[in-house]
């Protein structure tokens, strides 16, 4: 089974620094196989026999900390989960929609469309986002080094742990899915 495990917090801004070799060679250690990745950021591709996200995300987050030191969240995501991104995006299908400051946070737990009231969203306009299960979909006017509807923020609110991602991303992640 595949999985797509996404790394919040590592190699941004000098922090929780690893390379993409020494992560890749840890997960092989871990027994999982056909590991990739995609950039610098923590979006990593495991094949393992284990069907449970959690159990996969665990036992990388455990790993990490064992060997970097670093305490990263880790969030598995399934082919269909991405696949219902795509479909669920309601920014995607805006006209002349800028696809540079569509962003998703990928949550670790199901959320419930009220959550979005517990955001306050009407004090960060023109931003936008909307809640779909365990995804926020973000629409920034500006851009995401603007804004105050940052991921900290987020977390904070909804008592959640997540990572964000922008489209460009999240596109790429679906095509390696499917490679």
């Amino acid at each position: 089974m595949v999985h797509l495990c996404l790394l919040r917090g590592i190699n941004v801004s000098g922090h929780n620094m690893m390379k993409m070799e020494a992560l890749k060679t840890m997960l092989e250690s871990l027994g999982f196989q056909n590991v990739r990745t995609y950039l610098q950021s923590g979006n990593v591709f495991v094949d393992t026999e284990e069907e449970s996200a959690s159990k996969v995300g665990f036992m990388i987050k455990q790993e990490i900390f064992r060997v970097f030191g670093h305490e990263v969240p880790a969030i598995v995501i399934a082919k269909e989960d991405l696949e219902l991104c795509f479909k669920n995006n309601p920014f995607v299908k805006e006209k002349d929609i800028d696809i540079k400051k569509l962003y998703v946070v990928f949550v670790a737990s199901v959320l419930k469309k009220e959550n979005i009231h517990d955001l306050k969203i009407s004090q960060f306009k023109p931003d936008e986002a909307v809640i779909d299960e365990n995804r926020i979909f973000i629409k920034y006017a500006i851009g995401a080094g603007k804004t105050r509807l940052e991921l900290k923020y987020i977390e904070k609110k909804l008592n959640i742990t997540g990572t964000i991602r922008n489209w460009n991303t999240v596109t790429n992640l679906l095509k390696m899915y499917e490679e």
